[in-house]
């Protein structure tokens, strides 16, 4: 069971000069969680869910208040910060990043999971 969020936009301070990073530059964020608790299990109530629309705004807040030089350090701390937040099991975390002329976009993928135990 999954819950995936496609193509959230962002804007970030990232890359590798400062001149890259003097301005906001367009993101997207693809996410997929696989919360602790299997869906037939939700019994319809929201409480026992993992609101999206939190997650949402959770890696949006985290972006803003970060100047990453690369995308790959974005992506691994975007996964760490939901794993620590939110009772989900895993991960993965597409960020792309519309920076070369004639591509469409740079992506970077990662997929982590909660500690044993934690």
């Amino acid at each position: 069971d999954a819950i995936h969020l496609e193509g959230i936009e962002l804007r970030a301070r990232i890359g590798v000069s400062e001149e890259e990073r003097a301005a906001p530059q367009r993101l997207s964020v693809c996410l997929t969680v696989w919360p602790v608790t299997d869906f037939d299990e939700l019994a319809d109530q929201i409480a026992q869910a993992v609101d999206y629309a939190a997650v949402c705004d959770t890696v949006r807040n985290l972006v803003a208040g970060r100047t990453d030089k690369l995308i790959e350090t974005l992506a691994g701390a975007i996964a760490s910060h939901l794993l620590a937040t939110f009772p989900i099991a895993r991960v993965r975390v597409e960020v792309r990043k519309f920076i070369l002329p004639d591509v469409d976009h740079v992506a970077v993928v990662l997929t982590r999971e909660r500690p044993a135990g934690a």
